[in-house]
């Protein structure tokens, strides 16, 4: 998709169930064609897609939430699987090609597929020329849950392979509410969600995107708050999805959901009765 400068392609780990111990387990597409029948999800689980972000501008190879990885560590069951090397292969990129990757926040359902376990046992990132991004706020909080009997349900924090990317000061942590790694790429905290939560805009003239993390995960948070027992902070994340869907609006702005199952992107508008709906971009 061609916004502006900028050349976007949303990709795609696949559908799974969320548990509600935070765990994760792959499911066959075909399931989703009948979700009212299915007797099991939505009764212990959800089911959620998981969808990365490129964006190219410039040269510039930028990837959002690169997501769980699966199928990358020598170890894993998920042979099969698909991943985002999986998916930037599509389009003729490797790893080596990423030059900035963005974390909106540090579950590990957004950013364990930051590293790979090689064959030999060592830690190693996914992307060895890239920079991470990601919010002070977003790494000190995440430390300070190691340990602790964490009573939120969610993905949760799994920090053991992140040590040594720290160590080898491959992250950028950034301080500001605004940061931007490269011209019209604009990673701003929301909070909310996490304390460090991030979402990413993108501005070319008048065209603009948001991809906005968990802060509106599907296209069903568009008009629904089901995120209360998930958030850290309620309070914040509604303020923040009131006004930054209010500026998207505005701006006719394309909207980007990293959980989707259906409608994974679209143009934001509103219905007569000023509901938020999607428009084909």
């Amino acid at each position: 998709m061609k916004i502006g400068e900028f050349t976007i392609e949303q990709l795609s780990e696949g559908f799974f169930e969320l548990f509600e111990d935070g765990t994760f387990q792959k499911i066959e597409s075909s399931r989703l064609d009948n979700l009212k029948d299915d007797p099991n999800i939505g009764k212990f689980t959800s089911a959620i897609g998981i969808d990365p972000l490129l964006i190219q501008k410039s040269g510039k190879n930028i990837l959002v939430d690169p997501g769980l990885g699966w199928g990358l560590d020598s170890g894993s069951q998920y042979k099969k699987a698909s991943n985002v090397v999986t998916n930037l292969d599509i389009f003729d990129l490797s790893p080596r090609d990423i030059h900035y990757v963005i974390l909106t926040h540090l579950h590990f359902d957004h950013a364990a597929g930051i590293s790979r376990v090689s064959e030999d046992l060592k830690t190693e990132p996914t992307f060895p020329n890239a920079e991470y991004i990601l919010h002070q706020d977003e790494w000190d909080y995440a430390l300070s849950q190691i340990n602790r009997d964490i009573k939120i349900p969610g993905a949760g924090y799994k920090l053991d392979e992140m040590y040594k990317l720290i160590a080898e000061e491959r992250f950028t942590f950034v301080d500001q509410e605004i940061y931007e790694p490269v011209d019209g790429v604009f990673a701003i905290k929301t909070g909310g969600h996490t304390p460090g939560h991030m979402i990413v805009k993108l501005k070319d003239g008048d065209n603009s995107a948001y991809f906005m993390g968990d802060l509106v995960p599907t296209e069903y948070h568009l008009n629904h708050y089901s995120m209360r027992n998930i958030d850290i902070d309620p309070l914040q994340s509604k303020k923040s999805k009131t006004l930054l869907l209010k500026q998207a609006l505005k701006e006719k702005a394309v909207m980007f959901f990293y959980h989707s199952l259906f409608k994974k992107s679209g143009k934001l508008s509103r219905d007569p009765q000023k509901k938020y709906i999607l428009l084909k971009p």
